[in-house]
């Protein structure tokens, strides 16, 4: 038998915590159903200072699913949500539902091919975006694909007053769209459209995967996939009616949709919402507005431990926090335990497993593994099974390096329209991550890093992460990633790219010596270049692809 069909991880769930969950609701639209019979006149959304309760939030999507009706979408279509973290993208995922469709959550980061890619293998009939993004990008793409129903709307809606961060944005409506304000008050009265039932393996989502390997794919989060993460996190981390959760990561993403957007919905807590990251104005609306439960890339939280406002801050009510979607650095969750006084509670998952697939218990401290110094990603969550696999596909023993496979009520049943893809990724319903890591003989899995960023000095096979999380140790690092770079006489040799806290100042002889006395010699940076920023998906993920391709 092997070590994984004991799944030792059982012994690590909180005391009376149980290992299985049954699916409660068919859709997360079921779910916001009987939220907003037990909460109508509670926010669901607060958006900088303006809150629309869940009453408001079913009134409001109700109006837009019978617009979209009434623009001739169909049961099955597909609409694009082209938008940043605004009440407009939860109004909008519902009123998809609502008329039977799919929601592709497209980033807005995207220009124009990359947006012309996703609208046109989702097939999207309809898309909804800023005035701002539709006349710079969205405009010139929309008629080489099978959009027909564009709609537009501003960041400036739904505010009351227009803050700082939005000073500078502006009206800019084109009669060539149609105005999601007036498409709603004009269908006020219309009621929501009859549809069909979702059933659990209807599609709610496609989320586009980051792209950090290769080229992006639609995965198809099933409202199955969808509820059961949602309850996951609701269960897992302890969340109630009486929590309130800031919106660290974009909605686009599948940590927002899920870890912000549906668990809300779910449980029947507003989501503190300020359009897009800024980590000064995150900070005050964390505080603001006593957001007690956020989830996001650990580059956000670094970015908002070194805010010039934090020190002024009071976020002693954020005491649920969970971090995933890139590699954290012990050092990092020390450092914001310290001037912030919670436990950042490590979580790791995929797009494929719709957000998380590990996490941490919380109550308890991820451990570090001896020998790589890297932080536990924490176990195996509710009904879900981790190998851990060697390249001949069998299973490693434990404290073994080998490939995550992951099955579960989580996982996607595939990608759209990429059979092929599905069936090398997704096997019999097992997902290889790609990502490469072991589990200890307690059952807590580490990530090491991914399979294609390995890289090879002189035979010597060394891991990223290992000479990033030395690196985070030294007190002026700010940011850093590590890449293999072309070298004559050892094949490859390790080069870090390290961005420095304001203020502060070191060399790179330094940088390297610092290196040097903490981790074995073929591993240390033989190079460092300085920069402002590390070049990043829109969910906080570094991208060191872009990195190597400066070296190539």
């Amino acid at each position: 038998m092997s070590a994984y069909d004991e799944r030792p991880w059982l012994s690590l769930y909180a005391e009376g915590r149980p290992h299985e969950i049954e699916l409660e609701h068919d859709s997360i639209l079921a779910a916001f159903g009987q939220t907003v019979a037990s909460y109508p006149d509670k926010p669901a959304i607060v958006y900088f200072d303006t809150a629309i309760t869940f009453r408001e939030l079913d009134s409001l999507s109700d109006a837009l699913a019978a617009a979209l009706v009434t623009h001739g979408f169909e049961p099955g279509d597909r609409l694009g949500i082209y938008l940043q973290n605004v009440p407009q993208f939860p109004i909008a995922m519902l009123a998809t539902w609502k008329a039977g469709g799919i929601i592709v959550s497209i980033s807005p980061m995207l220009k124009h091919k990359e947006l012309a890619a996703q609208l046109t293998d989702s097939g999207a009939r309809g898309l909804i975006t800023f005035e701002s993004l539709w006349d710079e990008v969205a405009r010139d793409v929309v008629g080489e694909t099978d959009v027909r129903i564009a709609i537009t709307t501003s960041e400036l809606e739904f505010l009351d007053e227009t803050p700082p961060l939005l000073a500078d944005s502006r009206r800019n409506r084109d009669r060539d769209t149609l105005d999601l304000a007036e498409l709603i008050d004009a269908h006020r009265d219309a009621g929501r459209p009859p549809v069909m039932r979702l059933t659990p393996d209807d599609v709610a989502f496609l989320t586009y995967t980051s792209g950090t390997t290769g080229p992006s794919k639609g995965a198809m989060n099933s409202h199955g996939n969808v509820v059961f993460n949602s309850q996951t996190y609701r269960d897992w981390i302890g969340l109630t009616d009486d929590d309130v959760v800031f919106g660290t990561a974009p909605f686009f993403h599948i940590t927002g949709l899920i870890g912000h957007l549906t668990i809300a919905m779910l449980v029947g807590m507003p989501v503190v919402m300020g359009y897009r990251f800024d980590p000064d104005v995150a900070l005050e609306l964390i505080e603001r507005h006593g957001a007690t439960f956020t989830v996001g890339a650990i580059t956000a939280f670094i970015a908002m431990l070194n805010a010039s406002s934090a020190d002024e801050r009071d976020l002693s009510k954020l005491t649920k926090i969970a971090s995933g979607g890139a590699p954290i650095a012990p050092a990092t969750v020390e450092a914001w335990e310290q001037k912030f006084g919670a436990y950042i509670h490590n979580i790791y998952g995929l797009t494929e497993t719709t957000s998380p697939s590990h996490c941490v218990p919380f109550g308890k401290r991820a451990p570090v593994d001896p020998d790589s110094g890297a932080l536990s990603v924490g176990v195996p969550v509710f009904n879900t099974l981790v190998r851990v696999v060697g390249d001949d596909g069998n299973d490693v023993a434990p404290g073994e390096i080998g490939e995550f496979v992951t099955s579960g009520p989580q996982v996607v049943s595939g990608y759209w329209n990429k059979p092929e893809e599905t069936e090398h990724a997704i096997p019999g319903g097992e997902l290889h991550t790609g990502d490469v890591g072991l589990m200890d003989a307690h059952g807590w899995f580490y990530l090491v890093d991914r399979k294609k960023d390995q890289i090879n000095v002189s035979g010597y096979k060394v891991w990223p992460r290992d000479v990033e999380d030395a690196l985070y140790g030294h007190s002026a690092v700010r940011e850093v990633a590590v890449v293999g770079v072309p070298d004559d006489y050892r094949g490859e040799t390790v080069k870090a790219f390290v961005s420095i806290k304001p203020g502060e100042s070191v060399t790179a002889d330094e940088l390297i010596a610092y290196c040097r006395e903490r981790i074995a010699a073929y591993k240390y940076p033989r190079q460092i270049e300085f920069v402002d920023e590390l070049p990043k998906t829109a969910s906080g993920k570094v991208l060191r692809r872009e990195l190597r391709d400066r070296e190539t």
